[in-house]
């Protein structure tokens, strides 16, 4: 049985979100032993970012993703396929001869412009993206076989025989996820069929593999299978899918966590999360409480013994130390942003099981220091995020990188309106402080909120009610309010304010007018370096306040090194300087200049 579209939209968020029991993320039903999250996110159709720094960055974005052709997207598929191929292909990691191609043509473009369609209701990109799922169905009838991709399936022989090749599983499912989000966004049920096309080509590659040579071949990167694969049992209930993503798990790998064992030192970074994401979508279907316990392992093991004060983790793409210690390994290389992408993902699973504004306070960290300001004002996005003394932020092209961080970047950058507000099954979860508006249009009850936020410490939240009604609001303090946090309500303090890393909960029979009035006052503090108590980010708030240190070289990043895969002869980092000896400013708002993320403590 296929689940209606419209049960797919109940209760959903963007692309990983939760529901409540009894429903998955994707809102369709589930068996009756799901014991997942009960707080949703609202979905994206409900929420509209208002004027302000967020919503400027969404609409660069989309005027972005407005400027790629559809020609040049199509056109490795389209070869690969054997059809005519109209136009010029894109350039980096989209050339025809490229082992990653297709990976943002296919995928992330497509799953971009759903949720930017969800977000913003841009009709044009909509459209754009129903031309995409046309001629890739195209490309598959051509093929002939279900197969989907705009490299040869000789690639995916390269893996069975142990040859050398990139990601071949990686690219495949950026281009299911493309397919599915577009489904679920924009109601393209060509997309789903194609999906699914592609998920019973996947089924019939293993066939005859042994167990033994299968778990060989997933050391080889292959991205969150296992989550596309969920997601397709989730809306179709078809149990192959389930089958087929158990496929894609390595025990290798989850078991450590399960037993709460840190082994990650030499894994690479964004190869590992996505399977992690993948076990969450596991326990919110199937009810397996080990998946929880895997996912939420690994979150704050990495969380607090992994990142950088920027809440983002990696070296080169890699764990390279044991946990806890980070020192030595400041770099040019550091922090990959596609791994902040998936971190927040996870942490949207991981909230909506128990409300801990922990995951919020992480998620708010993220969203100002490692998605606002990692892309410029043409919408090209950056890889790594130099922690390093001295060095700048490099950003790709518009037509000849595509990295994977393009990508996830065009994604992420699309969905800002996702997670700001969530609800159970009676209230109004506020978690994170945009300037936005809220239509519950189930319960006809919806919030403005008002805010410069971070330039403004706290927010004002308008109530939208038809008529009056009892309802509670909760309300996020971030674990970095400062003494004198406040909350009021149609200008009358409350007597009581929540403790900080906490939801304070308002229940009252709300009018229409109503105002909340929060203020959450920033401190100032301090977080080593894990590992090095010599150095030190300065924070104030959730920011990470850094050294302005003059402008940054005015070459490209293929003339320092060929940065974008792993940059090689970078320039030496400098040192760090004393608190209080150069400028700072929070490190979003740097734009040109050299910076320094940490200081001597």
């Amino acid at each position: 049985m296929r689940v209606t579209r419209r049960d797919v939209l109940a209760g959903m968020g963007a692309t990983a979100a939760v529901a409540a029991v009894g429903c998955s993320a994707w809102g369709q039903k589930v068996s009756s032993n799901f014991v997942g999250g009960r707080i949703l996110p609202f979905a994206m159709t409900e929420v509209r970012l208002l004027p302000g720094e967020v919503r400027a960055q969404a609409e660069i974005n989309e005027r972005y993703l407005d400027s790629l052709a559809v020609d040049r997207l199509m056109y490795s598929f389209r070869a690969t396929a054997g059809l005519n191929t109209p136009g010029v292909p894109y350039g980096g990691w989209e050339k025809p001869d490229c082992e990653l191609s297709g990976h943002f043509n296919g995928g992330h473009y497509l799953s971009a412009v759903a949720l930017n369609y969800a977000s913003a209701g841009n009709d044009d990109l909509r459209k754009r993206g129903d031309v995409v799922v046309a001629e890739l169905a195209r490309c598959q009838k051509a093929n002939g076989n279900g197969y989907l991709s705009a490299y040869p399936a000789a690639l995916f022989q390269n893996l069975v025989e142990g040859k050398k090749v990139w990601a071949p599983f990686y690219t495949l499912h950026k281009i299911m996820a493309g397919l599915v989000d577009m489904y679920v966004h924009t109601g393209n049920e060509q997309a789903l069929d194609v999906a699914e096309q592609m998920a019973v080509w996947v089924d019939r590659y293993w066939v005859g593999i042994a167990d033994d040579q299968r778990q060989r071949m997933l050391r080889t990167e292959y991205g969150g299978m296992n989550e596309v694969l969920a997601n397709l049992y989730g809306i179709t209930k078809k149990q192959q899918y389930l089958r087929t993503a158990r496929l894609f798990e390595q025990p290798i790998f989850l078991d450590p966590l399960a037993a709460h064992r840190d082994e990650l030192k030499g894994l690479h970074v964004n190869t590992h999360v996505p399977k992690v994401i993948g076990a969450a979508r596991m326990y919110e279907l199937t009810g397996d409480r080990r998946y929880r316990g895997i996912a939420e392992y690994f979150l704050e093991d990495v969380l607090t013994e992994r990142c950088y004060a920027i809440a983002n983790t990696s070296q080169n793409e890699g764990w390279t130390t044991v946990a806890g210690d980070l020192k030595g390994t400041l770099n040019g290389t550091n922090a990959e942003c596609c791994v902040a992408y998936n971190l927040m993902k996870l942490e949207r699973h991981a909230f909506a099981w128990s409300g801990d504004a922990r995951w919020m306070d992480a998620y708010e960290r993220q969203l100002w220091n490692c998605r606002m300001g990692t892309q410029d004002a043409q919408g090209r996005k950056m890889y790594y995020f130099p922690m390093a003394t001295g060095y700048w932020k490099f950003v790709g092209s518009t037509e000849e990188t595509f990295w994977c961080c393009t990508g996830s970047g065009a994604e992420e950058f699309a969905k800002f309106n996702d997670t700001i507000y969530s609800h159970d099954a009676e209230s109004v979860w506020v978690n994170q402080f945009v300037a936005s508006e809220l239509n519950w249009t189930e319960k006809k009850f919806g919030i403005t909120q008002r805010t410069t936020f971070p330039m403004e410490q706290g927010t004002t939240l308008t109530i939208k009610t038809a008529a009056p009604q009892l309802r509670t609001v909760r309300v996020r303090i971030p674990g970095w309010c400062g003494d004198g946090g406040s909350l009021k309500v149609n200008g009358v303090p409350l007597e009581a304010f929540g403790q900080p890393g906490s939801y304070l909960a308002l229940t009252r029979m709300w009018r229409d007018g109503d105002k909340v009035e929060v203020a959450l006052p920033m401190t100032k503090w301090a977080e080593p370096l894990l590992g090095d108590e010599t150095l030190a980010a300065q924070m104030m708030g959730p920011l990470v306040m850094a050294s302005v240190l003059g402008d940054g070289p005015k070459d490209g990043p293929e003339k320092i090194g060929g940065y974008g895969t792993r940059a090689q002869n970078l320039p030496k980092p400098d040192p760090a300087p004393a608190v209080g000896s150069v400028a700072s400013k929070p490190l979003y708002q740097i734009v040109d200049e050299r910076y320094g993320v940490y200081w001597k403590a």
